[in-house]
């Protein structure tokens, strides 16, 4: 055989080790628990979120009333997007990891084509989830817990929906954290459109748990509709504006580095390691911010607080 005839050998980028993984895993939990302590929800809620929203809109987005459909939508997406750094919405970032695997490897060529790819498996996932529950919620009304009132045990109904919620997203989160970095079986191993269609189902969720204000002042507006049409309309505008500012950044970020960043991503350990790191980290802080931070607040356990909160 000539030399011509041998075939070529390939670089292949071995996994993480073992012992890295756990470290990864173990600092990206810390860091979710350390940010849900420091977190500030007077900051993102009101402080960010109510100036957004009032600055966009060009009046008091809470205290105004929603008159007609064009106003009930507009609001949807405005105030999707003044929620984006609250804690019942910030674990989507953990979505730059799976997307950047998601974009395909023609990123030199078509870097555009590469950015359309996630971002479109992404909102598939989500608006499956907003528009059904929006269209649902219409249905249902006042019998959600989350439209309700009423306390139990000291604790809000509505917040209690909340907690179980955002606790079973966390954990779904950290999950596909583990499974990514090779400590937990990965379903989605070879399949990253699939892990991209799920995490987008993940954050259109977050709308079966949100409590932020603006978020149940377009509940009602869509219940008082009566029309699941607008309802589904509605959540799925609230939820694309949720991932805007998300989306512009990995689009900026891939534009700006004409495709390296995909190319950079397209490391397997590498990738591995960022997606892990990430998922876990927002993963563990959703859990720890809303399973025992929240219930801390009405006096069932316990949990440190900062000045501030």
């Amino acid at each position: 055989m000539s030399l011509r005839q041998l075939p070529e050998r390939q670089h292949v980028t071995p996994a993480p080790r073992p012992g890295r993984r756990l470290r990864v895993a173990l600092l990206g939990a810390a860091a979710g628990v350390l940010l849900a302590v420091l977190w500030s929800f007077e900051l993102v809620d009101k402080v960010i979120g109510d100036n957004v929203a009032n600055t966009v809109l060009g009046h008091d987005a809470k205290a105004t009333a929603l008159t007609g459909t064009a106003a009930g939508l507009l609001f949807a997406f405005v105030s999707g997007f003044a929620g984006t750094f609250t804690a019942c919405n910030i674990a989507m970032a953990a979505s730059v990891g799976p997307m950047s695997q998601a974009s395909g490897a023609d990123t030199g060529r078509a870097p555009l084509r590469s950015l359309l790819r996630p971002v479109g498996w992404l909102a598939l996932g989500m608006i499956a989830v907003s528009a059904s529950y929006g269209a649902i919620g219409v249905l249902l009304g006042d019998r959600l817990p989350q439209l309700s009132t009423d306390v139990v045990g000291g604790v809000p109904v509505r917040l209690i929906q909340s907690s179980v919620v955002f606790g079973v997203i966390g954990l779904a989160l950290t999950y596909l954290g583990l499974a990514a970095l090779g400590l937990l079986p990965d379903v989605f191993a070879h399949r990253p459109v699939g892990r991209v269609v799920t995490m987008g189902a993940l954050v259109g969720g977050f709308l079966i748990g949100r409590p932020y204000p603006m978020f149940n002042k377009l509940f009602h507006w869509a219940v008082d509709t009566g029309n699941p049409l607008y309802g589904a309309l509605a959540f799925t505008l609230q939820s694309l504006g949720n991932i805007l500012l998300v989306t512009l950044i990995f689009a900026v970020v891939v534009v700006v580095s004409r495709g390296r960043f995909l190319r950079w991503m397209a490391d397997p350990r590498r990738a591995a390691v960022v997606t892990g790191a990430l998922l876990v980290a927002l993963g563990i802080f959703t859990v720890v911010y809303w399973d025992v931070r929240l219930p801390a607040r009405f006096g069932i356990g316990w949990f440190p607080s900062m000045p501030y909160n």
